[in-house]
């Protein structure tokens, strides 16, 4: 399961020019200091994203906070498996995430 899905997450990445999938073990993306997506060892993709487009991003896809170690993810979401059936409409909240990031005072 998880090669298969590993291969969705880098498809998804890969979807975008400005920025690359790091990580081997914990593949992840960061930017201005921040990881901003996330595959955890449970195979679950984690988006950050701003409070507000959490809060909507939970109440229209039924997803809910992501976890990753057994700890809450700060301004994190879970990534449904029914999105994944569309990456090319998943990417827009990958850009969004990249985006939030980077508004961030850097680290």
């Amino acid at each position: 399961m998880r090669e298969g899905k590993l291969k969705v997450y880098d498809e998804l990445i890969a979807k975008s020019e400005r920025f690359k999938r790091k990580g081997k073990t914990m593949p992840y993306t960061s930017s201005n200091g921040y990881m901003f997506t996330l595959f955890n060892k449970e195979d679950d993709i984690g988006i950050r994203l701003s409070k507000e487009s959490q809060a909507k991003f939970i109440a229209d896809y039924g997803s809910g906070p992501y976890f990753s170690h057994g700890a809450t993810m700060k301004d994190y979401v879970k990534v449904p498996e029914k999105m994944l059936k569309d990456l090319d409409y998943l990417s827009k909240y990958i850009e969004e995430s990249f985006d939030f990031v980077n508004s961030l005072p850097p680290k």
